[in-house]
């Protein structure tokens, strides 16, 4: 027990930590171990590079990235709904609606905001939120909604 406690006897040593975890040593060879540089003076000339053989020169360049698409509306915009636009769209008429009914009047009197802009294949298409309507947000296509060029326009 004496032995423990006294500070001749380290009892995790560097040595032990070096026997028991060789890969933990700094003083031996592998990844921790930097590998020597060498200066090069400015009286050197420079090497040639290599010449590109006919195969490398005909590859073709790198794709750029996607262009971003163009928008006809911005965020945060405000529209109303086109109701002639809307009553002969395929969004309406795919519904089955009784012959009477004619839609919603506040999507053609009350201001939406654009919440969203997508590209999709049937066309460009725009997230409407209504203001002060409690409903849900709906995806209409752009060529139906009216732009506002004032925030506060007026009602219907």
């Amino acid at each position: 027990m004496s032995s423990l406690l006294s500070p001749s006897a380290p009892l995790l040593g560097r040595r032990r930590l070096d026997l028991a975890y060789p890969s933990a040593s700094p003083r031996r060879g592998g990844l921790h171990c930097p590998q020597p540089i060498k200066a090069l003076s400015s009286a050197d000339p420079p090497k040639e590079t290599p010449v590109k053989t006919t195969t490398e020169a005909t590859q073709p360049p790198a794709p750029s990235p996607p262009k971003r698409p163009v928008y006809s509306m911005k965020k945060g915009q405000i529209v109303r709904v086109d109701k002639e636009k809307y009553l002969s769209s395929i969004n309406y008429l795919s519904v089955d609606h009784p012959p009477y009914y004619k839609g919603l009047d506040y999507i053609y009197e009350d201001r939406g905001e654009v919440l969203d802009l997508r590209i999709f294949e049937t066309g460009e298409y725009a997230l409407i939120a209504w203001v002060g309507i409690p409903t849900a947000p709906a995806w209409l296509p752009t060529y139906m909604l009216i732009k506002s060029e004032k925030l506060d326009y007026e009602r219907i």
